[in-house]
């Protein structure tokens, strides 16, 4: 049972990442710890961290 819900899982997948855009439109834009705007350029490769805490 536990290969075709992979084989499923997989399938699906697939097909969502097909159905995406290519490129983003617009610039993504974020907020900070200290409430202060944050914003991603497209023009080129951006990797970003975040780390979110429940206290």
């Amino acid at each position: 049972m536990k290969p075709k819900v992979l084989v499923l899982f997989f399938i699906a997948i697939l097909v969502l990442s097909a159905c995406g855009q290519k490129t983003l439109s617009e610039p993504i834009t974020l907020h900070n710890q200290d409430q202060k705007k944050v914003t991603f350029p497209l023009e080129k490769p951006t990797v970003f961290f975040f780390i979110t805490t429940y206290t």
